[in-house]
Parts: C-alpha cells; structure tokens; sequence
C-alpha cells in the first residue's frame, strides 16, 4: 500500500498538479488541511482557483482523507463531499496507525505522547509550510511541506510505501 501526504494546498491548481505527478499512483491521499483558503498571513498563491480545486477532490477516484486545517471553514465542507475530520484523523490498515492533524492546536510534545499512548507509528501534521522527517523512538513525524506556499526552498509533498517501508519528502 502506498499513501500519498499532502497538505497546504490553499486553493492553488499549480501547486496540485505538481503534488499530483507524485501521489497519483498511491492506494490514498492524507491531506492534512489548508484545502482552498490562503488565509490573511499568506499570498495568493499561483493559479489560484478553489472551485476547481473543489472539483477536482470531490472527483478523485483516490480516497482522500482529510484533516481540517486552520484555514478551513465550515462552509467548505458545504460544498466539499469529503468529510474534514475535526482535530485529527485517525487511519489504520492491518498493525499501522497513523494519525494526522493540520498541526496548529497540539504542541509538538502533546501531540508526540498522543502518539505514544495510541501506539501510532506515523504522526502527519501541515501548517508550518515546512516539510521534515524524523524519528522519535518508534513513530515516524512526518511534515509534508506545502505544494503551493512553502516557506523554504521548494514546494513539497511525501509519499509512504508500507511494503517498501519507505516515508520519502518529494521535491517539486
């Protein structure tokens, strides 16, 4: 099984059509919010459009899990017939738990023992527009930057491969 990890997305097509040369051959798609809104502290980002992108989720023929970001509201949901999952959302296929959050209300320690006492082996979370991978213990905390505003060099997202054992940061 592989999963596709994105977040920060903030309405932008380019920033999409870049992650999705990525995930489109995974199993799923973890979005860990940030879907169409860039927010007041961001700029418009390239080919914004959230309509479209609106379209293009409710389309997918990949399941799409969603973890509600700070940017996101209640009338997307409206519109999106994906539910936002609200703090986090919880995934597990056979002994992997993985837990995901946009990454705006768990300090990283709260959100480290959260994983811990859930026995989770992988922790998603967005927000920073930062990506990074590292291990603490037993579970793997993933950041899978932002395909459309990064706040580093590169626009990012992740893919995970289960049989591969692989949590890899892409470029885009």
């Amino acid at each position: 099984m592989r999963i596709g990890v994105i977040s920060d997305t903030h309405g932008s097509l380019t920033g999409w059509e870049k992650a999705w040369q990525i995930i489109k051959n995974t199993d799923i798609i973890i979005h860990c919010g940030d879907l169409f809104n860039h927010g007041p502290g961001n700029p418009i980002p390239k080919k914004y459009s959230p309509k479209e992108l609106l379209n293009i989720f409710n389309n997918l023929k990949i399941p799409l899990l969603i973890s509600k970001g700070n940017c996101d509201s209640e009338v997307d949901q409206t519109f999106l017939n994906i539910p936002l999952c609200y703090p986090f959302l919880f995934y597990q296929t056979n002994n992997l738990r993985i837990l995901a959050s946009h990454g705006h209300i768990f300090k990283r320690d709260e959100w480290i023992e959260l994983g811990k006492k859930w026995k989770i082996k992988i922790l998603i979370s967005g927000h920073t527009h930062i990506s990074s991978l590292e291990k603490i213990e037993d579970i793997i905390i993933l950041n899978p930057g932002s395909p459309s505003i990064p706040k580093e060099k590169q626009p990012t997202c992740a893919k995970i491969d289960i049989e591969e054992k692989t949590v890899k940061i892409f470029d885009l």
